[in-house]
């Protein structure tokens, strides 16, 4: 079996073409993709990478350039639960979540690209090969977007083959939320799919009183409504508010899955393969999700998370927004009247334009 001989870390920011804003994390003009390159003794090479809102990227890219080679480099490239715990390990006393979490997904996405290269197999054939279209909605990144502006974006991510919508809330009155959602609701037309976001924003109750006010509107889920911290807050909401509750992009474990899972705070476990720790405890969060009889959906990295959400029975949808990553992507995700489909090249399929993303060094 050969073993992993080298670690090609990269750091790059990355211009919005738009500058992206929700309700806790500000303005966004721009986003940090850091990336890994693993090359086992036979030349064969596997690519991973996470990604931050801004900040942060130098200390993913400090902890794989420092201190994750020797944990690594020489470790038999197939034992890829025997070098994800190695690893989580050897970071844990500094950095159990956080930047060291970042790093390992990125390393383990890596591990599973590589692994499915060598087999000639697409990655979600690999993981168990349910179902290679997975449903996809376009998630906007658009609370201060005027109204109009709001609805000519729906428009376009209508012609780009879209057929579920996301939009973000969490703006200083919620009467704003609830006129903008009805809007959409107006302009895309009873059962069409819509998904609310509120990164967070709200305290159980104001969370409640808006899942509330949003009832009329049909809709799919209210996304994050309060800090990933407050399970009981957030279990409330579940029971009290009378929508459906998508939450985890911000949960970076396995053990974070569990914990709201069984406290019946969360309808659409969502796990983000760029910061939970990578493929490795994405594929068993979905597993535990399907145990206790929950649809799982995605955040972020689309291009790897449709290979997936294309493994499980019980996905329900991907989320897609590359942050303008397609442009450095030789074959950016395909959607099919509503439809993500999971490519069948080997691997995750992602090959990324290096010569491009050179320029944009952090």
């Amino acid at each position: 079996m050969p073993r992993i001989v080298s670690l090609e870390a990269g750091h790059y920011r990355v211009p919005l073409e738009v500058t992206l804003s929700d309700s806790m994390h500000g303005d966004m003009p721009a986003f940090e993709l850091n990336t890994v390159r693993l090359r086992d003794a036979d030349g064969a090479e596997g690519v991973g990478y996470t990604y931050t809102c801004g900040r942060n990227g130098a200390a993913i890219d400090a902890i794989l350039t420092r201190d994750i080679p020797d944990q690594l480099v020489g470790q038999e490239a197939d034992r890829i639960a025997h070098i994800w715990h190695r690893i989580w390990w050897g970071q844990h006393y500094g950095g159990r979540g956080g930047a060291a979490v970042l790093a390992q997904s990125a390393i383990d996405m890596a591990l599973w690209d590589l692994k499915a290269k060598r087999l000639g197999q697409p990655l979600w054939t690999l993981l168990g090969g349910n179902d290679p279209r997975v449903p996809a909605y376009a998630g906007g990144i658009d609370l201060q977007l005027p109204l109009d502006a709001l609805l000519r974006q729906t428009d376009d991510n209508l012609a780009k083959g879209f057929r579920a919508i996301k939009m973000k809330v969490g703006r200083p009155r919620l009467a704003e939320d609830v006129e903008r959602v009805r809007a959409m609701r107006e302009h895309l037309g009873d059962g069409f799919p819509l998904m609310v976001d509120a990164n967070m924003r709200w305290s159980a109750d104001e969370a409640i009183r808006a899942a509330r006010a949003f009832q009329p509107f049909d809709l799919t889920w209210l996304e994050e409504p309060v800090i990933p911290d407050d399970v009981a807050g957030q279990a409330r909401v579940v029971r009290e508010g009378g929508l459906p509750i998508a939450a985890g992009e911000n949960l970076r474990s396995l053990w974070d899955f569990k914990q709201l899972i069984a406290a019946g705070g969360v309808t659409y476990p969502e796990p983000d393969v760029t910061n939970c720790g990578g493929v490795t405890p994405f594929m068993k969060i979905a597993h535990l999700a399907e145990a206790f009889n929950l649809p799982v959906t995605s955040h972020g990295a689309h291009d790897v998370t449709v290979h997936l959400l294309a493994a499980c029975p019980n996905r329900s949808y991907l989320e897609a927004h590359g942050f303008g990553l397609d442009r450095f992507i030789a074959e950016p995700l395909v959607i099919e009247d509503g439809v993500a489909v999971a490519p069948d090249r080997p691997g995750h399929g992602v090959a990324f334009d290096w010569i491009g993303l050179a320029a944009l060094r952090a």
